[in-house]
């Protein structure tokens, strides 16, 4: 297997860990036990973690990401040139998946205490993604492997897609906050989003690591979820993201990917 001595990882809040601790960045709710840091440790190698929880694809290229006081550059500026892999997770903020999620937790909760008339006055909006946002995903995505391999010219690009939040066996109002029609509509992004992944590998010749096939049988509802239910209020930014477990069998995944040429 190749020896990589420098680890670069990129991306949003799949890549980060929100939730996993030990956190080791409370702005950008980055764990020090996401999937980037598995697989350094396994590899040997040093980590420049730049990833950020709520990153957009633009925001990884070339716009500051502020969340409350503190303001974080393009994380691309800060890849260094001597880094030989890159790991990028990103373009699910570019389609509001996870923001949809919470949202739709939001609705139904405040329906629930309502007696359900917040359903009768005015129904849930259901999330669908544009054909401009998903031609704007793909085309981010896909620069952000063309700029890692500009700044670092020696690396070999990853992208690692999303773990799948909920599946067939998924019940509503029990393993989920959702209805039937939300689960579907999530299901249906997710499944949009794994496609945006496909297409940027194939326009760009880099790898990819399928978390969203590892994950079938992981999501809510499963006898062991790799994905974090419906958190308390203290908690909240936390739902819907990878456990522990999941990141590490991402990065067990990752690591057989690595042994491939």
């Amino acid at each position: 297997m190749t020896t990589y001595r420098k680890v670069a990882a990129l991306g949003s809040s799949y890549a980060a860990g929100p939730g996993i601790p030990p956190i080791e960045n409370r702005a950008a709710k980055r764990s020090g036990n996401n999937y980037p840091h598995v697989v350094a440790r396994a590899l040997g190698a040093e980590l420049v973690d730049l990833t950020v929880s709520g990153a957009t694809t633009s925001t990884i290229l070339d716009t500051a990401q502020r969340v409350r006081r503190v303001e974080f550059e393009p994380q691309i500026a800060s890849l260094p040139a001597d880094a030989d892999l890159v790991l990028v997770t990103a373009a699910g903020n570019d389609m509001n998946y996870i923001g949809s999620a919470m949202k739709l937790a939001a609705y139904f909760t405040i329906d629930r205490y309502t007696g359900h008339r917040l359903r009768r006055w005015k129904p849930p909006v259901l999330p669908a993604p544009t054909a401009q946002q998903l031609d704007s995903a793909v085309e981010g995505l896909a620069r952000i492997v063309t700029e890692a391999r500009l700044r670092a010219s020696a690396a070999r690009v990853v992208l690692v897609d999303y773990l799948p939040m909920v599946g067939e066996h998924t019940v509503p109002f029990r393993d989920v906050p959702f209805d039937e029609e939300a689960i579907d509509a999530l299901a249906s992004v997710h499944e949009q989003l794994t496609g945006v992944f496909t297409t940027a590998a194939e326009r760009t010749g880099a790898d990819v690591v399928r978390a969203s096939q590892l994950g079938v049988g992981h999501e809510l509802g499963s006898a062991t979820p790799w994905i974090q239910p419906l958190r308390p209020l203290h908690r909240l930014s936390d739902s819907f993201h990878p456990t522990s477990d999941g990141m590490n069998a991402i990065a067990e995944d990752l690591l057989r990917t690595l042994t491939r040429p």
